[in-house]
């Protein structure tokens, strides 16, 4: 929807785009937005894809336990080992 309404106040608006080796005169600007946001979804499905795929095959690591010594009695005396 937002796209739309980026296309319908930009109909008459024309830039000129160049690729270092040619040049594209005129353009209008939706159409420049469009392949931009073609492009990002070309980047970006592949990679969500992958990432979900990864999840789903379970080979996240588990997860680090804390090294936690081992906890020792404490004297009935009141000595609780500190010097």
């Amino acid at each position: 929807m937002i796209f739309l309404l980026f296309i319908m106040f930009n109909l008459e608006n024309k830039s000129d785009i160049s690729f270092g080796f040619t040049k594209i005169n005129d353009a209008p600007v939706y159409v420049t937005a469009f392949f931009a946001f073609l492009a990002g979804m070309l980047c970006t499905v592949p990679l969500v894809l992958g990432l979900q795929k990864k999840k789903q095959a379970g080979d996240t690591p588990p997860p680090k336990q804390k090294n936690v010594r081992p906890k020792k009695p404490h004297a009935r005396n009141g000595d609780y080992g500190v010097d």
